[in-house]
Formats: structure tokens, sequence, C-alpha cells
């Protein structure tokens, strides 16, 4: 691609940015109340074959009720956590 044509070119669409975005395995868990990001992974698939083995570690460690979804828009934040205000305690979860 010439100088031009690459300097006057259009920005790609969010589909097509998409498209090329890393995949990530998105887990909830209501006990500790966390949601917690898994990867970056090359592809869906990748993502998709390696969500049994966090699943399973999460669910050794005592959570409960998780949830998932594979996404391919980056996290804020790789873990985050829900604080109970009455109690003051914050759920077992480190935030990373």
């Amino acid at each position: 691609m010439n100088f031009l044509k690459r300097f006057f070119s259009t920005p790609p669409t969010t589909a097509q940015h998409s498209a090329n975005s890393p995949w990530w395995l998105k887990v909830h868990t209501q006990v500790p109340n966390c949601t917690y990001y898994f990867g970056p992974f090359d592809t869906e698939q990748e993502a998709k074959s390696s969500q049994t083995g966090y699943i399973e570690d999460l669910i050794e460690e005592g959570a409960t009720d998780v949830q998932f979804a594979i996404e391919n828009t980056p996290p804020k934040q790789l873990t985050s956590c829900i604080v109970d205000y009455e109690t003051g305690r914050l759920d077992e979860c480190l935030l990373a």
C-alpha cells in the first residue's frame, strides 16, 4: 500500500476491529461475588477449549453459581469483586 493510500484510508470499523481483537473468557461467580477475565486468546475456539479448566479451578476454591461468556472486547480490569458494605467484607478474591 502506498503512503498516500495508507495515510488517507479510513480506520477499521468496530466490526473489523473486533474480528482481529483477542478473545476473553468472562467468568462471574455469585460467591465470592466476582467477575474474572481469562485470556487473551487468539481465537474464540481457544477460549472455549480453555474454559473448563478455569471454571473447575474456581469451583474447587469454593466459588458457587458460576456463569461464563466468551467475548472479544478487552476487559478494563481482570478481576473485580463487590464489597458487602453492611459487613465491610470483601469476598475472598484478589484484585488484579
